[in-house]
């Protein structure tokens, strides 16, 4: 928590105010028996043979009770509101905090976390600390300040009748301790279970088309209710021990009122009131009360404060992973063209990966080329085009763009200079000409327009109601895969950049818009250096240079027509297409 404690900036004032307020609350609840005690004496002076009290005395003490407990609900509502504001303030800077850490993490720093436990940990982990954070500055102050008040009251005012809380007090805290200790770590296992659990969901709703595809509606269904149901007993268990902590409270609190009420009694007939009276005992009872009501707030403080130390720890985590990929001390802001240059290259994913995922890449692209990289599932092809914008950083080698190595770039300008449209192609909700605005927020509406004829997208956009100004919904899952792929072309073309990698980006169009958007980049991009990974060949074939990639190595490099005379592997795949081809015609 005290590495946390920078983020309540902005709402200390509420902080300290809570426990300004929570004191005065306390000590007017301290004072409240105190006079109740009086009050009861009065009384019962005037009902005696003494008649010592007066009517006066009784509306006295009366008031003094009413403005006492008027003044502690005060304290006590004020505290309430300065606590609430200081609770949610701390977890909004905190989700803050670690929402802009996320911001600045490599794909590397990502694949550490997974996103399901990310979600987890800015949505559960901070409600958990944040819960925790309005417990101890306002119930961890109150109750042990109410706790020493309250038994310095008891012992000054029932003197050796007051010993009755020696005994009761170790017997609650030992057992509120051992309760605890059984309670934690049913609570700890439940945390790790939210991540999978949260996992789950993500996967589900991200395949939801599939899910429904293959029927399998029961299944995820069945699998989501076993996760569930896991987390539920681990609570129940959890929960089931807690428990326990109201009947041993009840117990004392009997206990307590009984010994009270019955060596007060014969205290009280045995002195003829003279070493303790019945205002005495009235207020041991309330102050009993309050003790004990101390006691179980500290054991719930300590269960809440101890689950959420796992919370705290996950949170931590995040916001002190440094991001596996940072700026140069003095970067490089200029990239001077989109030359791209690879030299004895080798990458892998982690450092106990069995097998690299690149080896030995040794290629050289001229600015203003375009390059078509070809290769089975899981030969390299995402992962070299990566390692260009540096989304992933070379485990061994050189990665050079415009001359130098990308690691002397600022970051923002080589992404900037660098577009990339992934194989899977992601829109946000908002309209048609927000989403393309994100290659350059700057652009005019001619600009938006021209990069989505360029993308092939003018025509289907100009076809909504609404044109450029149409809704795309969350996931853009009201618009075809061909259309979502022209769109976000048409995004990474705003950029203008020197460098556009399409990764697999037109394999949900067909044969004919791809051939018009290769077309539109010679026409209107020509300097720009333009790399095409693709499964069709139709797509690569007039391209300057073509990559063949094998199990993470560079097999071939040479034109369409050198490669079909000169490589098996690429021979292969354009004899199975287009005999594919033919079949189909």
């Amino acid at each position: 928590m005290l590495k946390l404690l920078r983020y309540t900036k902005g709402y200390r004032l509420a902080t300290i105010l809570t426990l300004v307020f929570i004191i005065g609350e306390v000590a007017l609840e301290v004072v409240i028996p105190r006079i109740t005690s009086n009050l009861v004496d009065v009384i019962q002076a005037i009902s005696g043979e003494s008649g010592d009290g007066s009517i006066d005395q009784i509306i006295k003490f009366g008031i003094a009770m009413i403005l006492a407990a008027v003044a502690s609900l005060l304290c006590g509502a004020i505290a309430g509101i300065e606590c609430s504001k200081a609770s949610a303030g701390f977890a909004k800077n905190l989700r803050g905090a670690m929402f802009s850490k996320v911001q600045d993490f490599s794909f590397g720093n990502i694949d550490k976390f997974s996103t399901s436990s990310l979600v987890t940990r800015m949505t559960t982990d901070v409600m958990n600390v944040q819960n925790a954070y309005m417990m101890t500055i306002r119930t961890a102050v109150r109750a042990p300040f109410m706790l020493v008040l309250t038994i310095i009251s008891a012992f000054t005012m029932g003197g050796k009748l007051a010993m009755t809380f020696v005994i009761v007090i170790p017997v609650l805290v030992f057992g509120f301790l051992l309760i605890g200790k059984f309670a934690l770590p049913a609570f700890r296992a439940v945390f790790k279970k939210y991540d999978k659990l949260n996992e789950s969901v993500e996967e589900d709703v991200r395949g939801i088309r599939v899910v429904k595809g293959f029927a399998r509606e029961e299944y995820e269904k069945t699998k989501f209710r076993t996760a569930s149901d896991d987390i539920r007993r681990d609570f129940t268990r959890a929960e089931r021990i807690v428990g326990l902590n109201s009947p041993l409270m009840q117990l004392c609190i009997y206990f307590n009122s009984v010994f009270i009420l019955y060596v007060g009694s014969k205290m009280i007939i045995g002195s003829s009131g003279e070493t303790i009276n019945v205002g005495q005992v009235s207020a041991l009872l309330t102050y009993g009360m309050m003790i004990l009501m101390s006691l179980m707030m500290l054991s719930m403080i300590y269960i809440m404060l101890t689950m959420s130390v796992e919370s705290v720890k996950r949170i931590v985590e995040v916001i002190n992973e440094e991001p596996g990929i940072r700026n140069p001390e003095n970067p490089v802001y200029e990239i001077s063209d989109g030359s791209i240059d690879f030299s004895n290259v080798r990458f892998s994913y982690s450092s106990d990966a069995q097998r690299d995922a690149l080896a030995d890449i040794d290629l050289h692209i001229r600015s203003g080329m375009t390059v078509g990289i070809l290769g089975g599932t899981g030969s390299g092809k995402t992962t070299l085009i990566q390692l260009i914008s540096r989304l992933y950083d070379a485990t061994e080698g050189e990665v050079r763009v415009g001359g130098r190595n990308v690691r002397e770039y600022d970051l923002k300008s080589l992404r900037d200079a660098v577009s990339v449209v992934l194989q899977k192609n992601v829109l946000f909700s908002g309209t048609i000409r927000e989403n393309l605005m994100w290659g350059n927020k700057d652009a005019t509406d001619e600009e938006v327009k021209e990069a989505a004829r360029l993308a092939q997208a003018d025509d289907f956009i100009m076809s909504f109601p609404d044109g450029y100004d149409s809704v795309i919904e969350q996931g853009g899952t009201n618009v075809s895969g061909g259309q979502k792929q022209r769109l976000c072309i048409a995004r990474a073309l705003l950029k203008k950049p020197k460098i556009l990698i399409l990764d697999d980006s037109t394999s949900a169009v067909d044969t004919r818009t791809d051939a018009l958007i290769r077309k539109g980049f010679r026409e209107y991009i020509p300097e720009t250096t333009k790399i095409i990974i693709a499964q069709r060949v139709a797509s690569v074939e007039d391209a300057d240079m073509i990559v063949i990639l094998d199990n993470g190595r560079i097999a071939a490099t040479g034109t369409h027509d050198e490669l079909i005379k000169g490589n098996d592997i690429y021979r292969e795949i354009y004899e199975q297409q287009m005999k594919g081809g033919e079949d189909d015609e």
